[in-house]
């Protein structure tokens, strides 16, 4: 309609000139040669394919540049020892023997000591702390204990991260007192901080495991320790990065910002960005390291008596524990798992009367 040229047939490339063509192949030459020279640099990375091209190999994962001594490290090696509770224990060990060495130290009554619920015949009392299922003021305050054992059981001579250091990059407009970085914070004043920041973000107990297993391999990777001057830096940078690895929907660096109204969103993103390189960018942590954790966090609240909230044995409570363990034991009978035997079912092949209890539930 008009047109010189058809739709159909593809149009011929213009003509270059004679100087066009030159610098291109001068640009081609000089390409050729760049990629020479980063060949004979790093010869691994390049694979010979079938069809005579190359490929890129499979960089190192990062799994594989953690450090040598990872199986001492805590938050990566599952049978290695908790920082927190080797701390506690040995703090609780020399408070012992002070104790022991007072002569006039009266004997604790009944009535100063917590007492604790047990279960009788016909009433069981339990509490609504699970591994997959943490109770949240609980987690946070045998977390805060943790911290706060860390702090008292510090390292005073190791170096201090300016990242981390509230003097150099404080969190409120108050003025630093000039003994920060001796004056060691109690339990109630870390919990308090802890819990703002769970309790304004709206983060989960799971969350705040996380974080301890964060703090500990910082301490680890770092060669750094936690005392007055850092602490709340330094449990910031966890509570962010375990909000982000844990929870699907996570908090952004600026709503921390409208919880910490003094702190800038340029700081929150320098904060990340240092806790992650100290980190070596190794965020994982396996369930079996998780489930340490928690469990040690019981022991550490038991030890310390922060007794969990115990609720009698209610009908509902018991239909739904019997329904959670039949989901398990189908699972268990798929992966083709055997159950230990018990005195209900007899052993050694001999006779045993069954035994059933009777239980009231309300």
């Amino acid at each position: 309609m008009g047109n010189a040229q058809c739709c159909c047939c593809p149009l011929a490339p213009p003509e270059r000139t004679k100087s066009e063509r030159n610098r291109r192949r001068s640009h081609e030459r000089r390409q050729g040669e760049q990629y020479k020279v980063a060949e004979q640099r790093t010869p691994s990375l390049l694979i010979p394919t079938d069809g005579g091209g190359e490929q890129s190999a499979n960089l190192q994962h990062i799994s594989d540049r953690e450090p040598e001594d990872s199986s001492r490290d805590p938050s990566v090696h599952p049978s290695a020892s908790t920082m927190f509770i080797t701390r506690s224990v040995t703090l609780m060990a020399a408070a012992s023997d002070q104790l022991r060495r007072r002569d006039s130290n009266p004997p604790i009554s009944v009535s100063q000591r917590s007492l604790k619920r047990s279960n009788s015949c016909s009433t069981i009392y339990i509490d609504d702390s699970t591994v997959s299922q943490p109770n949240l003021k609980a987690t946070l305050k045998c977390v805060a204990l943790a911290v706060y054992y860390h702090i008292k059981k510090r390292d005073r001579l190791s170096r201090t991260i300016d990242i981390f250091d509230e003097k150099l990059h404080p969190l409120s407009r108050d003025p630093v007192p000039a003994d920060y970085a001796t004056n060691e914070p109690e339990h109630r004043h870390i919990y308090r901080f802890v819990r703002t920041l769970f309790g304004q973000a709206q983060l989960t107990a799971e969350c705040a495991i996380i974080t301890l297993v964060y703090v500990e391999r910082l301490l680890h990777y770092s060669e750094t320790d936690i005392g007055p001057s850092n602490w709340k830096r330094i449990v910031l940078g966890a509570v962010l990065l375990a909000s982000k690895v844990w929870d699907d929907q996570a908090v952004w660096n600026v709503d921390f910002c409208q919880i910490l109204k003094e702190i800038s969103v340029e700081d929150m993103n320098d904060l990340e960005r240092q806790f992650l390189e100290f980190l070596q960018f190794n965020i994982n942590v396996p369930g079996s390291v998780y489930a340490k954790y928690y469990f040690d966090l019981r022991s550490l609240a038991d030890r310390e008596n922060l007794l969990f909230s115990m609720h009698p044995l209610d009908r509902a409570r018991a239909e739904r524990l019997e329904a959670t363990s039949r989901v398990c034991e189908e699972q268990f009978k798929g992966a083709g798992l055997v159950r230990s035997a018990s005195m209900d079912g007899g052993t050694g092949g001999l006779p045993v009367a069954q035994r059933r209890s009777t239980i009231v539930l309300p």
